[in-house]
Parts: structure tokens; C-alpha cells; sequence
């Protein structure tokens, strides 16, 4: 890190810059107070423009949406700008006026002191590099050039190091009396009801139950008094402790002078924080956690009432956010099931997924393949292992295709269904390969697929460009059946000069205990080249091989 007095640094923790470089626009800088300045973890792109000129933000609804999608402990540190014919200094400087509004537009505070904020350009008339400035000593209407980019190496590494996460979940549910001849009321009695339980989080009364993810350490409780590693908050309203006076329980009775109905909204509040390990708990609670939770419940306040009772278009929401943070549009990568789970973490240790009893993306914790200068290409997403003897169901010998696929239960029927199969198919113990694979994903989930023949296995390294381009573009895993076995690959590494190549291959033949270490040092899942240093083919060159390669479904 720079000191004070040396030259200013640019600092970049993601491995490629997000930048729209095809058309105008800006983006807003992301970094954090808790690293080193001029830090930039990521990118989110404006959305929303008061013109149709798409480098004049809407603060107002850029810092609606800011506020619900950034997480504490995250900030806006500056702004880029992509155009034609930029003047730099110029453009700089409406790219750092730009961002000290959307953080005036953030922040309660209006005194944002002197901090020092980017301003990045991209001229598309002038090769698309980014040019980075920051301003003098925090004034906006000057500002230097940065010529020092560095890009961390291990990005993960230097966050994760410095900081860890803050995790609250609570459960609120707001009953809501109204008039059934006045439904615009709901609007505001809904708003006073979210005010009053944003004003609880501050309460005296308030205990706040803090657990580590590690389970070596114990909880600690803090009390809304006390409030000026990953952990896990709970909040709780204790209005059981000893009054100052005693006094006997009160209940009042309002009538309704007119035909009242009762509306209850129940909210899941979720929110996660980043903070510094060395950071206070009652300051990270304070300072994040409660902040989050009243900005949730802000952002539940502008639901529209007609929303109140039907679902909110998630596919536009969707793609909405696709847009601002820059992800392509043909993959799903924003549904529920691709969510952090904080909650299994905590419980398990291993690699087994919440409410299962399979292992989960055992690839993760395996060694490189050893490919010198090779480029690994690998599955996207999340699997479950499922090999023989799972379940009690003894199809050591026959059921290593079905294991391949097996988080379809019904497509045995399918089978049958689609003419494929006799209905005494069901139940036997015959092998099934890739074709009939692919006919049960076309038939369940219309998904389709595209299947790769070689003639023998010695072909098999001849096709790592092709696999390495499926796994790039379509990220789903593969079944290769070939010589009464079959198994799942994972990913390839491949080197495209010398033709070296290893692939991952998860095996459904083990038969042992869901223990990932015996998986991992078994070689039940790992790499594998074509042929060994010992001279042992892994694929056979006797054998005929089909590669199932299911496509990815092109929506968000």
C-alpha cells in the first residue's frame, strides 16, 4: 500500500475489469473503508439515466437500488466513464461528480470529508483502455492522473484475509388493518408499521445473539445498550425484564367504526455485511447490520399495494440486475438456489448440501492436474455426487449411468413414455447410456443436448479443445459412456500449443462412505490423463465412446 506521500495507486481486486466497451454508458466503482484507498473490488453499471443521454445517472433511483443490492460494509469510491471522443480530464471529472452525488444521495451524512474518489474513462474511438484520475485532496473540480494499476494476483485471498462476513436473517410479519373501501391507506399504514419495527432494532431492549461459524467459539450476547470472523446475528425484544415500577398487564379495545379487513405481510429480513476482523461487534452491528436491516425494510416500504398480493415479476427483476452487474443473459445465475448457504455452513464441515444426505461439488477440493501451461476449464455451478450404494440400493456393476443422472427420479417412466424402452425396462438392471440420458432431459425438462462420438478412447484427447469450449460456454457436466462404464467429467485442462490434456472425472463407482477425504485421495474424483507416466490408459482403445453434453437453457 502507498503511503500519504507517495504517488497515488490503483488497486484492482477482480481479474477482468466489467466494462461495457461496445456503447456509452457509466459505471459506478465499488470499494470498501476497510481496505487500502483507491481499492476497487467491482463494478456496478448504471441503470437509470433522466435523459436519453446513458452518462446522466437518475441518483434517486440509482441510490434505491444501490442501497438494497450493496452490502454494508461496500461503497461507492468513484465512477467510469465508456465513451467517443472523451476529453479525459474532463470526462474524469464528471465521472468523480457523478459518484460524490449518488453517495450524497446514499449517505445521511453531508459531510463526506475529503475522501478521494476515482474517476476511470474509456475513449471507444482510442484503443478501450481505461485511463484511472482521482481527485486532489478530495475536491471534485480537480484532479491527477494515475499512471500505477496493479492487479492482485489472488483477489480472494487479500478480501477474505482483511475482512469476514456479518450474517443476520429475521422473520417479520406486519399485520396491517385497513378500510376495504379506502385500499390506498394500506400504503401508509404499512409504511408506520415498517417505521415501528426499524425503530425496535434501536431499542434498549433489544439483545442481539452473535454465533460464530466456527463452533469453537461460543455466542455472545449484546444488548441494545451496548450498541454504539463470519458470524450470524440474531435479534430478539425482550419486554419480560424487571420494570423500573410494577405494574399489572394492560389491554386496550379499539372498534372499528366501519367494515375492517386484516392484512398480514410476512418479510424474510436477509441482509449480509463485510466487515474487518479486527472491527468491534457492537460497532459492526451498529454500523452494518442494523443499517441493512432498516434500508430492507425501506425498500419493502415502496412495494406498489397491487404487489402486495401476487408476485413480483422476478424474471424482469432478474434481468434487471443481469444488466447492472454486468452478467450475460443466456444463464440463469441469479435464482434462490444459487444462493450463499450461510446456515448449512455453520451445521456441516463437509461438503454435504442443507436437507441432503449427498456430497456437494466435491471438485473443489482437489489438487491441479499438473498440466504444464494448460487452461482449466470447468463445470459452472452446483452437483451432487451420487455413486453406487447410495440410499441402500445395491446397483454395484449397472447403475453407474444411472447415478450419472440421477437427480431426475421419474425419468425411468420417461423412458417408457417416449416409446424408448418396454415398460419391463423399469426396475431391471440394464445399462443405459448417453442417448437414453439424453432423451430423459428433453423429455422432463426440455433440455436439449449435444452428443460427441469417438470411435475409441485414444480419440478422446483429440476433443479437449471442443470439451473445453462446452465447459466455458454452457458449464453443465458431462456423461461419457463408453465400455459397459460411464462416468461424469467435470472439466479439462488443457494446453493448447503442446496438446497436453488431463480431465475431471468424478467417479460413480466408488462404494464407500460419503467421506470426502477417502473420495479425494481415492481418486474417486479427480484428474485424469489419457495415458498415465506408468504407460495406463485410462479410456480404452477397443471401446467406442459417447459424450453427453446437455446445454445450458438460454434464459436468466
Amino acid at each position: 500500500m502507498a503511503s500519504e506521500n507517495q504517488d497515488p495507486a490503483i488497486r484492482i481486486l477482480f481479474r477482468r475489469l466489467q466494462i461495457i466497451k461496445s456503447e456509452s454508458g457509466l459505471q459506478w466503482l465499488i470499494g470498501s473503508p476497510f481496505f487500502p484507498r483507491h481499492t476497487v473490488i467491482s463494478t456496478f453499471r448504471c441503470i437509470h439515466t433522466t435523459s436519453s443521454n446513458p452518462q446522466s445517472p437518475d441518483f434517486s433511483k440509482e441510490s434505491d437500488d444501490i442501497r438494497t443490492l450493496l452490502p454494508k460494509g461496500f461503497e461507492v469510491i468513484g465512477a467510469l466513464i465508456v465513451g467517443k471522443d472523451c476529453n479525459f480530464d474532463k470526462t474524469a471529472r464528471e465521472a468523480i461528480n457523478a459518484a460524490c452525488n449518488l453517495r450524497k444521495s446514499l449517505s445521511s451524512d453531508a459531510s463526506l470529508g475529503n475522501l478521494e474518489l476515482i474517476g476511470a474513462v474509456v475513449d471507444l474511438n482510442n484503443a478501450k483502455d481505461v485511463r484511472f484520475f482521482v481527485s486532489k485532496d478530495g475536491k471534485m473540480d480537480s484532479v491527477e492522473s494515475v499512471s500505477s494499476i496493479v492487479y492482485e494476483d489472488n483477489p480472494e485471498k487479500f478480501v477474505w484475509e482483511r475482512g469476514c462476513l456479518l450474517h443476520c436473517a429475521l422473520q417479520v410479519k406486519l399485520p396491517l388493518y385497513y378500510q376495504p373501501s379506502k385500499p390506498n391507506d394500506v400504503h401508509e399504514i404499512c409504511m408506520r408499521a415498517a417505521d415501528a419495527v426499524a425503530s425496535k432494532f434501536r431499542d434498549p431492549q433489544v439483545t442481539c445473539l452473535i454465533e460464530a461459524l466456527n463452533e469453537t467459539s461460543g455466542a455472545i450476547v449484546l444488548r441494545g445498550s451496548e450498541l454504539s470472523t463470519d458470524s450470524s446475528i440474531s435479534f430478539l425484544l425482550n419486554k419480560s425484564m424487571n420494570s423500573v415500577k410494577p405494574s399489572a398487564p394492560i389491554a386496550e379495545y379499539y372498534p372499528a367504526t366501519q367494515e375492517t379487513q386484516l392484512l398480514v405481510i410476512g418479510h424474510k429480513l436477509e441482509v449480509l455485511c463485510y466487515a474487518s476482523k479486527d472491527l468491534s461487534l457492537a460497532y459492526g452491528i451498529s454500523k452494518l447490520v442494523i443499517p441493512a436491516l432498516v434500508d430492507q425494510l425501506h425498500s419493502m416500504r415502496k412495494v406498489n399495494i397491487p404487489d402486495l398480493l401476487k408476485r413480483h415479476p422476478e424474471t424482469e427483476t432478474r434481468r434487471s440486475l443481469h444488466l447492472r452487474l454486468g452478467l450475460p443473459f443466456d444463464r440463469p445465475l441469479l435464482r434462490i438456489s444459487n444462493a450463499i448457504d450461510i446456515v448449512g455452513k455453520k451445521h456441516s464441515s463437509s461438503l454435504v448440501q442443507k436437507g441432503s444426505s449427498f456430497l456437494k461439488d466435491v471438485h473443489l477440493t482437489i489438487p491441479s492436474s499438473g498440466i504444464s501451461g494448460g487452461v482449466a476449464s470447468l463445470v459452472q455451478g452446483s452437483y451432487q455426487y451420487y455413486h453406487y450404494l447410495h440410499e441402500g440400493l445395491d446397483d454395484s456393476g449397472w447403475g453407474c449411468a444411472y447415478r450419472s443422472l440421477q437427480t431426475i427420479i421419474s425419468w425411468f417412466k420417461a423412458l417408457v413414455e417416449i416409446g424408448d424402452k418396454d415398460p419391463s425396462f423399469i426396475g431391471s438392471r440394464e445399462w443405459i447410456g448417453a442417448i437414453e440420458l439424453s432423451f430423459v432431459l428433453d423429455k422432463l425438462i426440455g433440455a436439449s443436448c449435444k452428443i460427441i462420438n469417438v470411435k475409441s478412447g485414444a480419440e478422446l484427447p483429440e476433443k479437449c479443445r471442443e470439451l473445453a469450449l462446452h465447459f466455458e460456454n454452457q458449464g453443465t457436466p458431462i456423461m461419457i459412456g463408453g465400455g459397459f462404464l460411464a462416468y461424469t467429467l467435470l472439466g479439462v485442462d488443457y494446453n493448447d500449443a503442446s496438446g497436453d490434456c488431463a480431465f475431471l472425472i468424478l467417479d460413480p463407482h466408488y462404494t464407500g462412505s460419503d467421506d470426502i477425504k477417502k473420495i479425494v485421495y481415492g481418486g474417486w474424483c479427480g484428474w485424469r490423463k489419457a495415458v498415465d507416466s506408468k504407460g495406463k490408459r485410462f479410456f480404452l482403445h477397443d471401446k467406442f465412446y459417447n459424450l453427453l453434453l446437455p446445454q445450458r437453457p438460454n434464459m436468466v
